[in-house]
């Protein structure tokens, strides 16, 4: 099957998994006003979805280790049509937070498989294309969560753009199954307890664990970016309403017009002064969203998406050059650190909100880029060995 097929494939993975896991965000008003709960009460449907997430990660993968990774990655997508069916019949918030939190089991089966796909099926020198590319179909997902959900919302409801979005799924599911093609080179695990084995070992390799760390400190930086500069643009003089400040979550569009370009400018420059360049231009993306002015903090914004996803690429597709075996349970376990970064980001930059406003959390988001760039400078290689691996 021809690369365009395959490429595809793996960007509706991407792009099906984020569509669901971020869909409530632009919703959460409406939510709230329909079933008379506070924004602190409906806020638990983005977290029941990213807990369920770092839950089951490492796990998700162990199982692909064993059963195959298309079959996986097909099955979880067929599987997310449900719980996003019975999201749109939730008779109270009670069953939405449920079926939210099941939402979010299905999808690890889904995108982190699909990237140990990624490093079985393609020559290390096309890794990082095509892990941009996957990177690509998901920032697309994401906004599209955000964004078109919302649209839906505005003109149909809430429960039939939640029934679209099960249809959609159902659509990427089937288009997965033809165009992606069945694994060549996928070395099976001896058994679920020998894969979870594997994963533990991933915990000994120093450049996996560095690897997490990147990872970790590129959702902290999203989640501590892209939350609280709402309030900053909600504020005056901006005075941005609510449709406006969703209209923010465009520049990661730009991010996914970049990504597929990154296996390039690894060839070009390497990889860890390419990671190391792209922290201090995204430093100084972060520090101009304190100039006050729209110009410039989109600008920042703009910056800080094409970097972080920039981020999110390589550090996947690193993941899977450096595990040599059970790859997709290394994957898994980025995962699930990822979304604890995430989760630590929204409260350390609430503090940080709290104590200082926006410039104590740049602080903070400029500090975590220049602890990622120190990690990638002490704990990478340029091109990881099969005795990298755990």
């Amino acid at each position: 099957m021809n690369k365009l097929a395959r490429g595809t494939a793996v960007g509706l993975a991407g792009f099906c998994t984020f569509i669901n896991l971020y869909s409530p965000q632009s919703l959460l008003p409406s939510l709230a006003a329909e079933f008379a709960v506070s924004a602190a009460v409906i806020s638990a449907t983005m977290t029941a979805g990213t807990l369920a997430v770092a839950l089951t990660a490492p796990f998700s993968g162990a199982v692909a280790d064993v059963i195959g990774r298309k079959r996986v990655i097909t099955a979880s997508m067929v599987a997310l049509a449900v719980p996003t069916l019975m999201i749109a019949m939730a008779p109270d918030v009670q069953a939405l937070i449920i079926w939210r939190f099941i939402q979010g089991l299905t999808l690890p089966s889904i995108f982190a498989v699909i990237i140990a796909y990624i490093g079985d099926e393609w020559p290390a020198a096309e890794v990082a294309g095509m892990a941009g590319i996957y990177t690509s179909g998901a920032s697309l997902g994401g906004f599209s969560g955000r964004f078109v959900t919302g649209v839906l919302t505005d003109l149909v409801g809430w429960r039939l753009a939640y029934a679209a979005l099960a249809v959609i799924t159902l659509a990427a599911a089937a288009a997965v199954a033809v165009l992606l093609p069945r694994e060549r080179r996928f070395v099976r695990s001896e058994s679920l307890a020998a894969s979870l084995k594997q994963m533990l070992l991933h915990l000994r390799n120093p450049q996996l664990l560095a690897t997490y760390a990147v990872g970790f400190g590129t959702l902290f930086n999203f989640i501590a970016t892209f939350t609280y500069i709402n309030f900053v643009l909600a504020a005056p003089p901006f005075s941005f309403s609510a449709t406006m400040l969703g209209t923010i979550f465009l520049v990661y569009l730009l991010g996914a017009a970049v990504t597929p370009m990154t296996g390039r400018f690894i060839h070009r420059f390497g990889r860890r002064p390419f990671m190391i360049g792209n922290c201090a231009v995204w430093v100084l993306g972060i520090l101009l969203t304190l100039i006050p002015s729209l110009t410039a903090i989109i600008a920042g914004l703009s910056v800080c998406a094409v970097c972080g996803l920039i981020s999110q690429a390589i550090s996947t597709g690193y993941v899977t050059l450096t595990a040599q075996e059970g790859r997709s349970s290394a994957v898994g376990l980025y995962v699930t650190i990822f979304y604890i970064g995430g989760s630590f980001g929204a409260f350390l930059a609430g503090i940080a909100w709290e104590k200082a406003g926006w410039p104590a959390c740049v602080t903070l988001v400029a500090a975590m880029i220049a602890i990622i760039a120190a990690v990638v400078a002490l704990g990478w290689k340029d091109q990881p060995t099969a005795s990298a691996a755990a």
